[in-house]
């Protein structure tokens, strides 16, 4: 399913018209311009959406107001861009310059980028140290920029997980508000699976050391060699070669 904004486009234009006529009357003259840079901020916001998401996260945009101090000179061209190392949403800003005029100038117009797709939330409050079950989760729209990373979005990859932090009832669970899974303990046994381009080869080993999830862990091979590892599932080690 497409993404379709016509809502959001008329929002966008009417308040990228008053911000332009706010900082630079000359501005107010440069309709294709203003539309230029609402295709180009609308676009920035589709492609982040479909490459993080699907298709069908919906997106508003809502766009700030430059400073009414400036005093830019009249400009025949303007040019958009995305300034480099912010993001494409969330609280971030888009660039302007003027690329053709008697006078060049660059400025950043801050701009605010929702995307919401469907994802699970708790239904009912979570507490530190609590084992999420299924009925205490439910769908709902979340805005992802309301967060630093992805929620998790199946059920297999939240129930049985401990909480590592309180939630409020209808928050989205995300990686960081779980504890660390314990895949085995140091003695156990372990399968050893290595990993190369087009390759995998399976082994036996014994623990050094417990396997935490997103942390190194060490195993003693059957013919006595010690490697490292990151474990990945129950009594699973992964080595990348």
């Amino acid at each position: 399913m497409p993404l379709h904004l016509p809502a959001v486009r008329s929002r966008l234009a009417g308040g990228l018209a008053a911000a332009l006529c706010v900082a630079a009357p000359a501005w107010a003259q440069a309709t294709s311009e203003a539309g230029e840079l609402l295709q180009r901020i609308d676009q920035l916001a589709r492609d982040s959406a479909r490459q993080a998401t699907s298709p069908t996260a919906r997106v508003e945009v809502e766009v700030g107001s430059l400073d009414p101090r400036l005093k830019l000179a009249p400009c025949r061209r303007i040019e958009s861009y995305l300034p480099p190392g912010l993001p494409a949403w969330g609280r971030t800003r888009v660039g302007m310059r003027c690329v053709e005029g008697e006078k060049r100038w660059n400025v950043t117009l801050p701009v605010t980028v929702h995307v919401f797709i469907r994802a699970l939330v708790l239904s009912s409050a979570g507490s530190a140290g609590q084992t999420l079950a299924a009925p205490q989760l439910t769908e709902a729209e979340v805005d992802l920029a309301s967060g630093s990373s992805m929620p998790l979005l199946r059920p297999e990859a939240l129930v049985g997980r401990v909480l590592a932090r309180p939630l409020a009832a209808g928050s989205p669970v995300r990686a960081s508000d779980l504890k660390a899974r314990q895949w085995f303990a140091a003695g156990d046994n372990v399968r050893i699976v290595a990993v190369g381009p087009g390759w995998r080869i399976a082994s036996e080993g014994q623990a050094v050391t417990p396997g935490v999830e997103g942390q190194t862990a060490r195993v003693r091979t059957e013919s006595g060699r010690l490697i490292q590892g990151r474990p990945v599932a129950d009594r699973e080690l992964e080595v990348m070669l």
